[in-house]
């Protein structure tokens, strides 16, 4: 464990390095982050492919949740509210009208205690209070990041006192030829998803589950995301890209491959396992051209793409979509896996 910052309120924030085998990552207690993750590269050397900030000040003053573990709603609630047993509650609206990532008090802006460590995972906890961000119950977390020798796997777990919305995700950037290298509009990907929710102008889910078939939400064939992302297509016009969630084939609560990337110039692929219903594909289309990064670099629009695994988005104000409720004895338990192979 290393210090990485003190936030204004005198709050000390650690670093927490993970290593097994030719893989490392580092992890920050602000926001269970995934600050680096670094895999061989093909000349040995290795290879950060995960965007991220040199100092806990950037992390505190930009909004692009890079490696942030997001919740206790990781996507959008539109209209910034929703009803649980017969009661509304309001959340804050950081985005337009709709609630982004749980807003301002998310877990992405907590630091998190260390509950134990090794030298290839930490386990991390949080306590979201009872009305907190506008969300009901004592929502308490621990995230583990446990290093694979060929990936990262991150385990969920929460409970409440009383019944609550829980979809956590992590909100990594990948860019497989590394940190700052480009775009990633010569990324091949594939999403093992027969089915999409469209979405309105704001991003927020219109209930229908569409197919993919004809149209460029297409991706269950390797697919080089720079073919079709500014495509004449309603959806991708209004979210400047791929922004959307796919629906998973294969049962929930079941770990399967739910994703692959594959980068042409470094010939490495990156798979992922979850057992989650769904994965936003986010494709970094609001990443600010000529954003400093780590070591020097400076990233461009779309110079990394997210896989969040969830529930879908504004689940609560779907009854048709997956729950995305938590009742009060229950146990939330989720798992993602990212696997890297050349």
């Amino acid at each position: 464990m290393k210090p990485f910052g003190i936030l204004p309120d005198e709050t000390p924030v650690h670093l927490i390095p993970l290593k097994n085998g030719d893989m490392t990552a580092e992890i920050l207690t602000y926001g269970a982050t995934v600050r680096s993750l670094t895999v061989p590269g093909a000349d040995g050397k290795p290879l950060d492919v995960v965007l991220g900030y040199d100092t806990l000040e950037d992390y505190v003053n930009h909004n692009v949740f890079f490696g942030a573990l997001i919740g206790p709603f990781g996507n959008r609630i539109g209209g910034a509210k929703f009803t649980l047993g017969g009661e509304t509650y309001a959340l804050a609206a950081n985005d337009g009208p709709n609630n982004l990532h749980s807003g301002p008090l998310g877990f992405d802006r907590k630091v998190w205690e260390i509950l134990s460590a090794g030298t290839s995972f930490v386990t991390l906890g949080v306590c979201h209070e009872d009305g907190e961000g506008g969300f009901p119950g004592k929502l308490q977390v621990r995230v583990t990041y446990r290093l694979e020798p060929d990936g990262l796997a991150i385990e969920y777990q929460a409970t409440t006192d009383k019944d609550t919305l829980c979809n956590l995700t992590n909100h990594s950037y990948f860019n497989l030829a590394g940190q700052g290298e480009g775009t990633i509009l010569d990324h091949a990907i594939c999403l093992n998803a027969d089915f999409y929710t469209p979405t309105d102008r704001g991003s927020i889910p219109t209930g229908e589950v569409a197919k993919v078939e004809g149209t460029p939400m297409d991706l269950r064939e390797p697919t080089v995301i720079g073919d079709h992302i500014d495509d004449a297509f309603d959806q991708l016009t209004w979210a400047g890209g791929y922004d959307h969630n796919w629906v998973l084939k294969g049962e929930a609560g079941c770990l399967r491959p739910i994703a692959s990337v594959h980068c042409p110039r470094t010939g490495l692929t990156m798979t992922v396992e979850s057992d989650q219903p769904a994965v936003q594909f986010y494709a970094g289309n609001y990443i600010p051209d000529g954003m400093p990064g780590k070591q020097g670099k400076t990233y461009l629009r779309r110079g990394g793409l997210c896989l969040e695994t969830q529930t879908f988005p504004d689940a609560p104000n779907h009854p048709h979509f997956p729950t995305a409720t938590l009742r009060k004895g229950e146990t939330y338990r989720r798992k993602t896996v990212y696997r890297f192979s050349r």
